[in-house]
């Protein structure tokens, strides 16, 4: 991705996404993320005449796929061609139980999936994957050691099949070095803007704003997540440190001390990546982590506000309403 010059000759790269379908998946998912890219390519020359062009296709192991809309979608490329592409996307396989998604990882199709994943080459393609896609992708052992989220009500079934993956179901949107992982179906969205904030963020901005996507419940502590893809290893740490420990006290000091380093290199380090404070930083987690539990539990205000390390709820409330005045 990106533009030179050879010669006399200007040269335009193509970002080139290959969206994964097979017969069941989605058709909610699908629809989303073709929409989001093509709405996104259609508008960069009205944000930065710069921005490369974004080409999206689908791969799939037969030349034609049904969803669960009953939409029947072309193949563009078979699955042997995804190493061509930038970034691949994985889908929900569309299912919504355990057992349910057990049984489509075993199909034949759904194996022909992991097997061209897994001879994927991590150093020029990116993977992505939401919901129940994201089974897939751990399927072929790449996300050992690394963290990922994936649809909240099968937790307790992705753990018990990979044990070594860190999973982190408080968050929407999930970025490991080269894989992005997302959360239950309508997340494909936050998955799709994520992609196109990975080539402008003014562009993902411009494109939630034509199509009305706001409110996202991950956005607050989205935004600043996001670039943590420069992996400075401090702030990397930082993050995994305070995400484990956000119904506690913070201390910027104890914090600092605990990671093998000083305040002022912490402090430092986290504005440089993400120009916020520490503690800007762990309140914009707090509020993710709240939203989250408010759409996904039924535990009361005060409930959420002490698991996200408010005493009082009021106090929450009120970081709440700021931070939606401030989007």
């Amino acid at each position: 991705m990106g533009s030179g010059v050879y010669g006399s000759i200007a040269i335009v790269y193509v970002m080139r996404i290959g969206l994964i379908a097979i017969d069941g998946c989605f058709g909610s998912a699908i629809a989303s993320i073709i929409d989001i890219v093509r709405v996104a390519d259609g508008a960069r020359g009205d944000v930065d005449p710069r921005i490369d062009p974004i080409e999206l296709a689908i791969l799939g192991p037969k030349r034609r796929v049904t969803t669960t809309a009953s939409m029947t979608l072309s193949v563009d490329h078979p699955l042997s061609e995804s190493g061509e592409f930038d970034v691949v996307v994985v889908p929900a396989l569309g299912t919504l139980t355990a057992a349910a998604t057990n049984d489509v990882l075993q199909s034949r199709d759904a194996r022909s999936v992991i097997a061209s994943l897994g001879r994927l080459d991590e150093a020029t393609t990116r993977i992505a994957a939401a919901c129940t896609g994201v089974f897939a992708v751990a399927e072929t052992g790449r996300m050992h050691h690394r963290r990922a989220t994936t649809s909240w009500f099968l937790g307790p079934e992705f753990r018990k099949r990979y044990p070594t993956v860190a999973l982190d179901l408080d968050t929407m949107v999930v970025v490991d070095g080269n894989l992005v992982t997302a959360g239950a179906a309508f997340a494909h969205i936050d998955l799709a803007l994520s992609l196109v904030r990975s080539i402008s963020p003014d562009l993902a901005q411009h494109v939630a704003k034509l199509l009305i996507i706001d409110e996202r419940p991950s956005q607050a502590a989205f935004v600043a997540y996001e670039h943590l893809r420069h992996e400075d290893p401090i702030v990397v740490e930082f993050e995994r440190f305070v995400r484990a420990r956000l119904d506690e006290p913070f201390n910027v000091a104890f914090v600092a001390q605990s990671l093998g380093t000083s305040r002022r290199t912490l402090e430092r380090r986290v504005r440089a990546a993400l120009n916020l404070t520490p503690l800007g930083f762990v309140q914009r987690l707090r509020i993710e982590r709240a939203r989250h539990l408010s759409a996904t539990t039924d535990f009361t205000s005060a409930e959420i506000a002490l698991r996200v390390g408010y005493a009082n709820a009021e106090t929450l409330r009120s970081l709440l309403r700021r931070e939606r005045r401030r989007s």
